[in-house]
């Protein structure tokens, strides 16, 4: 991360806020895609994050922490409508292989596995392998201990190896070293 950038943008340069934020758009549609189940959500959580960065952005003690810091706020938005709409029965069928954002890894069936993942098992699995964070950050991110940042990461990737032996995907035809399966 550019910490000139940040600081300029700490210091109230409004085009400076949006292109860190355009910057991380890509990190930021996927953190909340593997937390929320629809478009206008994640639309929702990304607008609401953004709102908040530029509200609070003098707050940022360390320009170095901008990503995470800003990856904090969108988990908070994210969990928040997640908790808001937990009651809603969606009864329109959303083909979730429409994505914004596509990369190496839609054509493997990695996307639909990390999906069948427990939400807090998801998160970490983005955050590690999409998102490039280091065990200490998600830890700082999530407020959880380091083991247990550790602990899910490896139960992750034990259930993702089931899921893809349950559908037949041989690892080597995957060829995802960053999973480690």
């Amino acid at each position: 991360m550019d910490t000139e950038k940040v600081e300029k943008a700490r210091n109230g340069n409004v085009d400076e806020i949006g292109n860190l934020l355009m910057e991380n758009m890509k990190s930021m549609y996927r953190v909340a895609f593997s937390i929320l189940k629809t478009e206008e959500e994640i639309s929702d959580a990304i607008s609401n994050t953004t709102v908040i960065v530029f509200e609070k952005i003098h707050t940022l003690k360390n320009a170095e922490f901008f990503k995470t810091w800003l990856i904090r706020i969108l988990i908070n938005e994210c969990n928040k409508i997640h908790r808001q709409n937990k009651k809603i029965i969606y009864l329109e069928n959303y083909n979730q292989t429409d994505l914004v954002y596509n990369d190496k890894y839609d054509d493997l069936g990695v996307r639909q596995a990390i999906k069948k993942l427990d939400e807090d098992l998801k998160t970490m699995v983005i955050l590690y392998y999409f998102e490039d964070f280091n065990i200490k950050e998600i830890s700082e991110i999530q407020k959880l201990p380091e083991g247990t940042v550790k602990s899910r990461l490896s139960r992750a990737r034990k259930k993702l190896e089931s899921i893809f032996l349950d559908e037949n995907i041989r690892k080597e035809d995957l060829n995802l070293s960053l999973i480690h399966i």
